[in-house]
């Protein structure tokens, strides 16, 4: 049964079915389905009358569905002949018209494309047709089955590796419109998802393409560039470190100040995925000033509440690591006073999301041993922050709609709280 092809949220088709090129290589694609190939002119033997002859003591089952990565391409799966067959010698034009709008879509084999042809011909001039190729001679017949062979070519499913180059390649043309390069793009934000293609992305020369498109005058290529490298290097020590051997960093923190909040979003995106637990990543991260670029972020309140919650999080992250690596590299800027009271600062927001961020930055910043305690009392007034949100869960709790998450947030500040005074306690108390 022929299956739509998918589409992603913009309507576009996938990189197989949507790339210029491989649409006008092939001739076979076209509106989002599968067109059947041309078949041969009636001068000579059709090739329905050739598939016949090959399929000869093959009747019967039907053919497994084709996917790639890419996400579920589904390609035609043709029904058993001898139902074809029945339904054109019962005459039964309903069933014909059924059978036409389920297979003309493609052919996923040459077992199904036989059965289209058998279902849509007249088994006596099948057999006719047959008799005829028996008649061809030797120079005709492997001429027929080098067609037969280049169709199918033509239809097979091409593995990741050739969709991304496919990409790559309308990238690194310079005469591609800025539709091709977005739609490459979008295809390539799919195919990095796999950690053996992100592993082959540098291979291939996606990163230096995509990496070039971090230029683009456009936005929104800018973006789903940072989006693509980005994915790309989650929890992925060996793409994280070549990225960032192309000097990309620098490149992004600037994004991050872009006019377009979609494009800063998908920047700090990056930035995050590049340098979360990747040592040399946050030494750079420091050398290019990431720490004004966060501090800069949450004390600005007209921002975006989403590139709050990223830079709560990043920080939270990079206390994480320190903590969880025996603070092996210490970041001085997470025990700067004026950075401390940034992310203090963000619990008087009234999103609710973006205090549970920040609470979760504070509460990994006070376990550092070289935080102190008195800076988060006196400078940031952490006490006077906490009590004053202790009061406005419990107005909260009083809804039905809040109290459950504002049960489970005052859970965690008073974690915050416990942390805070037993870290106050430990400086206070002197030994005798």
């Amino acid at each position: 049964m022929f299956c739509r092809l998918p589409q992603d949220s913009s309507g576009r088709l996938p990189l197989f079915f949507s790339t210029r090129k491989r649409a006008e290589n092939s001739a076979l694609f076209f509106d989002g389905q599968i067109r059947s190939p041309p078949l041969p002119n009636n001068n000579s033997p059709s090739l329905a009358s050739l598939l016949f002859r090959r399929r000869a003591g093959r009747r019967g089952g039907g053919e497994k569905a084709n996917v790639s990565s890419l996400g579920g391409i589904f390609w035609a799966t043709g029904k058993d002949e001898s139902d074809l067959v029945a339904a054109l010698e019962a005459e039964d034009p309903s069933a014909v018209d059924r059978d036409s709008d389920e297979l003309a879509g493609g052919f996923s084999s040459l077992d199904s494309m036989l059965q289209w042809a058998i279902g849509h011909s007249d088994p006596e001039k099948l057999k006719e047709k047959a008799n005829d190729v028996q008649r061809l001679s030797t120079n005709e017949l492997k001429k027929r089955q080098l067609e037969i062979k280049e169709l199918m070519e033509r239809l097979k499913t091409p593995s990741d590796a050739e969709l991304m180059k496919i990409a790559i390649s309308d990238l690194n043309n310079s005469s591609s419109s800025v539709e091709d390069r977005q739609r490459a793009l979008d295809e390539l934000l799919i195919l990095v998802e796999p950690i053996d293609n992100a592993n082959d992305l540098d291979k291939l020369g996606g990163l230096v393409a995509v990496i070039r498109e971090l230029h683009n005058a456009e936005p929104e290529i800018r973006k789903t560039s940072a989006w693509i490298l980005g994915k790309a290097s989650q929890n992925n020590a060996l793409v994280q470190n070549q990225i960032l051997e192309y000097g990309v960093l620098q490149i992004l923190i600037k994004m991050v100040g872009s006019s377009s909040t979609e494009e800063a979003i998908k920047a700090l995106y990056a930035i995050s995925a590049l340098i979360r637990n990747n040592e040399h990543g946050q030494e750079l991260f420091c050398i290019s000033k990431g720490n004004l670029m966060l501090q800069d972020i949450m004390r600005n309140s007209s921002l975006d509440v989403r590139l709050q919650k990223k830079a709560a999080l990043l920080v939270a992250d990079l206390a994480d690591h320190q903590l969880h690596n025996a603070e092996n590299m210490k970041q001085s800027f997470l025990s700067n006073h004026i950075f401390l009271k940034s992310v203090v600062d963000l619990l008087s927001s009234a999103d609710l999301d973006l205090q549970e961020k920040a609470l979760l930055a504070i509460r990994s910043l006070l376990q550092l041993s070289y935080t102190d305690a008195s800076d988060f009392k006196a400078f940031c007034g952490l006490d006077r922050v906490l009590n004053r949100m202790k009061e406005q869960l419990e107005k909260l709790r009083t809804l039905e709609e809040h109290k459950d998450y504002a049960r489970e947030l005052e859970g965690l500040r008073e974690e915050v709280y416990t942390i805070f005074h037993q870290k106050l306690e430990k400086r206070s108390w002197v030994p005798t």
